[in-house]
């Protein structure tokens, strides 16, 4: 059973603290959730920070961070979905210049950070590059709720200004969708060893029916439960899932991964 927030609200693990080792080459592929939607990969030696939140977030938190900008000692590539503030933390973002050789997002945000001077690489949907020992390509994504806000319609917001990446390691297939619906596309991708898995019950993430869908649509696929347990949000549905609702709905459940914020997981290791 996983812990409960005072407010009944599920919990991640105790924050397992990322050392600086953790930058080292190991010879495989190392995956971290660090929180929210934020991503640590490590693939022989090449590393990665995917909308990394690692300080100063607006909400409260349920959890420590696993790792701090300062004690970060080198990145070879920031990867960004999005523009909302707990994606593209220009806190954690700006503190990460000096150790970063490069960002790379999607259409609006990628402008945004040209402008704000960061060394950033603006992408399509469907662009590839290649950090390291990684091979990356933006996968489409729907996430363009603020179209139907007031606060936000000073510009239309275009599907392509959101995204998930596809990386090929050595190892295997990393796949994040990135805040999104479920699309038709998004079932037919080739088999992903690994899917870095939101299961969000709001419309505008993939909701429970859709991640639901999703994970039984790639069967062999291992699932590292993301944007959950980590805010203190027990009413806000892109916060509050509960990974023990999955457990019974979908095929090989063995496969659903509950990692605490830091842990660490290693690419075809089980599979």
């Amino acid at each position: 059973m996983l812990a409960k927030s005072s407010h009944g609200q599920a919990m991640a693990g105790k924050t397992q603290y990322v050392k600086k080792e953790a930058f080292d080459n190991h010879h495989q592929t190392e995956i971290r959730w660090l929180g929210n939607a934020s991503i640590m990969i490590n693939s022989h030696g090449t590393n990665i920070m995917i909308d990394p939140l690692l300080e100063g977030f607006d909400m409260p938190l349920l959890i420590d961070m696993p790792i701090l900008p300062s004690q970060v000692p080198s990145l070879d590539a920031i990867l960004i979905t999005h523009i909302d503030n707990d994606h593209f933390s220009r806190m954690t973002c700006t503190d990460l210049k000096t150790v970063c050789n490069k960002y790379y997002a999607p259409n609006y945000v990628g402008d945004v950070m040209l402008e704000e001077g960061y060394p950033v690489q603006k992408c399509d949907i469907g662009d590839g590059f290649k950090v390291g020992s990684l091979d990356v390509k933006l996968t489409p994504a729907k996430h363009n709720w603020q179209n139907g806000s007031k606060k936000w319609q000073y510009r239309f917001w275009l599907e392509k200004d959101y995204c998930g990446y596809w990386l090929d390691t050595p190892d295997g297939t990393i796949w994040l969708l990135g805040d999104s619906q479920l699309l038709e596309s998004h079932l037919h991708m080739k088999q992903p060893n690994v899917i870095l898995f939101d299961f969000a019950d709001n419309e505008w993430h993939i909701t429970l029916n859709g991640a639901i869908k999703l994970a039984n649509t790639y069967p062999d696929a291992d699932l590292i439960c993301i944007h959950w347990g980590c805010v203190d949000a027990p009413d806000m549905t892109p916060f509050n899932g509960n990974p023990e609702v999955l457990f019974d709905k979908i095929i090989n459940p063995e496969r659903i991964k509950v990692l605490a914020p830091g842990e660490c997981y290693v690419l075809g290791e089980n599979q």
